[in-house]
């Protein structure tokens, strides 16, 4: 569902006059280059190893891929498997892969290679930062070059799902320990150079083995512009031909009707919640939780942090996903009976805590208004800058050292989080938990959607982080480019597609 902008939304005409200054779009000097701009340049390059969405909207299906696929509309697709089985029990998957496909290093991706990276992901050294998708996994057998088995001790519904997800790529073996400076996949692309601190650059590799989907770009560059401003005047100058994700919502209605720009809203999984540390007080009282929830008006915080666009949540699902249950109404907005909330648990002249706060715009502007909303219940909110994802990792997500957070939380349908013991809000809850094993236990979608269904219910009342928004994909480029994905169902910037129409 598309995300619109509130009506009356008015942008700082100092701003506009500024912009207006600034050349509209060149043309690309060559069609078959692309320069792609990002707010966050990736710590690493290996999305199995590591969490940072950042990394997969540069490698996933560029120089990375998967047994399946996830496609622009979020259905699975075949990808380096071409086709599967699945026993009538649901505990045996047959994939039957696709022959002469090679990695970037001229080596052959065969069963064992994809044994490989399987029994990597799952093993007890693993670093994947979706390991849990694999712990169903009993065995993984190659049983000829092309057939690859993998038996699961129950059904795992969404096995094929996560399977194409960026923590799920192959991985050629010899490579594995390096791929995070210098990747090896399956995929078109492959490492030209990355300047660290302001771009990595792809080229297309002559060897790619599906010659059905070649991509039209010879090369694609990635460039990194955290400041908004910078941006805006990057994409109007032409030196970026693409923000896929535009990070200054308070700048996007200046872009709207620009000549040789599009500018497109769609729907992401980007979920934003300010996290709370259920393993310390006052967080651990539930009255507490939800006083803070209730003290919140989403509709208020949206035009303060996104200018109106975003979509209000009340549990942690992305309502453009199958099985969305709309839960703003579970604690609405009510500064009153918050406060009087507060006082039942005993803190009737309010408390004072700290929110940990990434260094991303959203983040900073949401602690802000948030800091304002608390203040109406007797909250003192201090907001403590935090890097991210150095700092913020180690600091919140590793150690837990922390009151508050908030992040926008990426990946689709990872409702799930919320019953792993060691997950940063250090929530536990046994209803929590058997929803969604029996979620992720249904072989029936409609089955498995219900229990999910179960899942947000719970945490729309017992309020583990402040259900904020899901926040839009502001994407704008020049109008000449197709190909790029206007929704986001998973983080990335595939760039199969993309081409230039003259």
């Amino acid at each position: 569902m598309p995300i619109r902008p509130v009506a009356g939304l008015r942008v700082l005409s100092a701003i506009v006059m500024v912009l207006a200054a600034v050349p509209a779009p060149a043309l690309a000097q060559a069609h078959d280059t692309v320069t792609i701009g990002m707010a966050i340049e990736p710590a690493g390059l290996d999305p199995t190893a590591a969490a940072p969405v950042a990394i997969g909207q540069v490698t996933w299906q560029n120089i990375y891929e998967g047994l399946t696929r996830i496609d622009s509309d979020g259905q699975v697709q075949p990808q380096l498997a071409r086709e599967w089985t699945i026993s009538e029990d649901g505990l045996t998957y047959v994939f039957t892969l696709e022959p002469d496909v090679t990695f970037s290093n001229g080596t052959d991706f065969t069963a064992e290679t994809a044994k490989f990276a399987l029994d990597r992901a799952r093993g007890d050294g693993s670093t994947n930062p979706q390991k849990q998708f694999y712990a169903t996994i009993l065995s993984v057998e190659a049983r000829d070059p092309a057939t690859l088995v993998v038996t699961l001790s129950q059904p795992t519904g969404n096995l094929l799902y996560w399977l194409a997800w960026p923590a799920a790529v192959m991985v050629e073996p010899s490579s594995a320990a390096t791929n995070n400076v210098r990747p090896v996949g399956t995929g078109p692309f492959a490492l030209a150079e990355w300047r660290q601190g302001d771009r990595i650059e792809l080229r297309r590799r002559a060897d790619y083995w599906n010659r059905e989907d070649v991509p039209a770009l010879a090369a694609a560059t990635f460039r990194f512009v955290a400041d908004p401003q910078a941006q805006a005047a990057a994409i109007r100058s032409g030196d970026i031909d693409a923000f896929p994700e535009f990070g200054a919502p308070e700048l996007y209605a200046t872009l709207e009707g620009v000549a040789d720009l599009a500018t497109v809203v769609g729907s992401t999984e980007l979920k934003v919640v300010a996290g709370m540390n259920g393993r310390k007080a006052p967080f651990d009282d539930l009255r507490v939780r939800r006083a803070l929830m209730m003290a919140v008006d989403r509709e208020t915080l949206i035009h303060g942090v996104y200018a109106g666009y975003g979509e209000p949540i009340g549990s942690h699902y992305a309502p453009n996903d199958p099985g969305f249950v709309d839960l703003t109404e579970a604690h609405p907005y009510d500064p009153e009976a918050a406060r009087q909330l507060l006082a039942e648990a005993g803190y009737p002249d309010g408390f004072s805590l700290t929110i940990k706060t990434p260094q991303m715009s959203y983040a900073t502007r949401s602690a802000e208004v948030l800091q304002a909303f608390f203040a109406e219940i007797g909250v003192t909110l201090e907001i403590v800058p935090t890097e991210f994802p150095a700092r913020w990792v180690d600091e919140v997500f590793t150690r837990h050292e922390f009151d508050m957070t908030i992040v926008a939380h990426a990946e689709p349908l990872d409702i799930g989080i919320y019953a792993r013991p060691d997950y940063y809000f250090g929530y536990a809850n046994p209803a929590f938990d058997a929803a969604i094993v029996a979620a992720e236990t249904a072989i029936d979608p409609a089955e498995r959607l219900a229990r999910y269904g179960d899942a947000q219910r719970i945490l729309a009342d017992e309020v583990p982080a402040l259900y904020l928004f899901a926040m839009p994909k502001l994407g704008v480029w020049n109008a000449a480019l197709t190909g790029l994905w206007e929704n986001e169902p998973i983080p990335s910037n595939d760039l199969t597609d993309v081409a230039w129409t003259d």
